[in-house]
């Protein structure tokens, strides 16, 4: 779909964008008159200038006290989806802002919505004024608004934006749906075991201890972990707590992301997914960028940004390095094997030596996105017999730990 829209506007658009690739790194660049991108401020009526004050001043105390802002992905992708219906269907900037934020239910974006509509009121560029919130928006969507807004193909762009954006969150939503089935099963079965050894153990285990009998060492470790829960359950659920606290906390540090990134990376089957998820992303994003009329060491950077995972985050702000220096991209993918499978690293050599870099990269994105769904499918078939293994031993060593003791003292009672 995204192939073919770029050339059917090969005759006009796609020359402009390309022309316009080298302004798009300067926010500051002008766009071309013909653009219609904001309204005069003379334009608004005042009754639309009062509201949009006392809208501000109420999302200004909303906001107020340190006040986390969040903006969820389903949000921008209807902002982008809706800002281009806006534009294509003659409203002016301000009004299709200004009817996003009153449709939006987030506080958050409306605040953010009601500060882009009081700078693009103020003469300056949309892409401008959502680099104030670069953490919120991202690189890629800042970008891809500035080339449109430079090449005046901000319609085009914006509905390229909200199509990837759409896909990131399906293929996001998928993988956080295969990982709820076992995560279900491992919590409902270790709760399970902590009310029984915590409930019910401690009235049954003391009569085994109190019998003349050799108790199995099953039985004597059952005894043991359920008189520690049971007398140092504040304790365990404080660590428990603390641990949660301490990885919530390191998560945030940089280091610790790199390493923990890099772990999952090479984790049984997680590894693997990891990877065509990365993969996915990283050739949905740069092919966007490449055919809006990016650079390709721009394109490399922005999508480094865009990626969450910080080892191809790293490895991709060093390409960017050496496609500084001159060297192909497709050289530097091939000296790491472990990271860009070489079906993706002969498929971007191709495209750099035929011009069909952006085409490739597209057909690459769709490749690993139904690698990912196929692999998504069959995640609870390869993880159910691990599943089963783990309740089976549970389970056998818990009844193994009570039925011994029983059968002994019906032994000793028989004769």
């Amino acid at each position: 779909m995204f192939k073919k829209k770029v050339v059917a506007e090969a005759p006009s658009a796609k020359p402009q964008a390309v022309k316009s690739a080298a302004k798009a790194a300067d926010p500051k660049a002008p766009a071309p008159a013909s653009v219609p991108t904001q309204k005069k401020k003379g334009a608004i009526t005042p009754a639309q200038e009062a509201a949009d004050k006392e809208e501000n001043e109420q999302l200004k105390k909303a906001n107020s006290g340190g006040f986390l802002m969040h903006v969820s992905l389903e949000d921008k992708v209807m902002f982008a989806r809706h800002l281009a219906i806006g534009i294509k269907s003659g409203m002016s900037l301000q009004d299709s802002l200004r009817l996003i934020r009153d449709q939006s239910t987030s506080k958050s974006f409306k605040f953010i919505l009601s500060r882009l509509l009081d700078d693009t009121a103020n003469g300056m560029f949309l892409s401008a004024s959502m680099e104030q919130y670069a953490n919120i928006f991202g690189q890629l969507f800042i970008n891809i608004v500035r080339v449109g807004e430079s090449s005046g193909t901000l319609t085009e762009n914006l509905n390229y934006l909200a199509s990837e954006l759409k896909k990131k969150r399906e293929l996001r939503s998928k993988v956080r749906g295969a990982m709820i089935y076992p995560i279900v099963i491992l919590v409902a079965t270790l709760v399970i075991v902590g009310i029984l050894m915590i409930g019910i153990f401690p009235k049954i285990l003391p009569v085994f201890a109190n019998m003349k009998i050799t108790l199995p060492i099953t039985t004597k470790l059952l005894i043991a972990i359920s008189e520690f829960l049971t007398g140092y359950s504040l304790f365990v659920v404080t660590g428990i707590l603390v641990v949660i606290i301490a990885l919530i906390l390191l998560h945030r540090v940089e280091g610790y992301r790199h390493a923990w990134h890099h772990l999952l990376l090479h984790l049984p089957i997680v590894g693997g997914i990891s990877r065509k998820v990365n993969m996915a992303s990283m050739s949905r994003i740069m092919g966007l960028l490449l055919a809006s009329g990016v650079k390709i060491i721009e394109a490399v950077n922005i999508t480094a940004d865009a990626l969450e995972n910080r080892v191809y985050q790293h490895e991709l702000r060093t390409a960017g390095e050496t496609l500084r220096r001159g060297e192909f991209f497709s050289l530097y993918l091939a000296k790491r094997p472990h990271l860009f499978p070489p079906i993706f690293t002969n498929m971007v050599q191709v495209g750099e030596n035929t011009g069909n870099l952006t085409e490739n990269l597209d057909y690459l994105s769709e490749f690993y996105q139904e690698d990912v769904e196929q692999v998504l499918k069959n995640l609870s078939s390869i993880v159910e017999p691990f599943l089963l293994l783990f309740m089976g031993l549970l389970v056998g060593f818990i009844a193994l730990s009570v039925i011994t003791p029983i059968y002994q003292i019906s032994q000793s009672l028989t004769l």
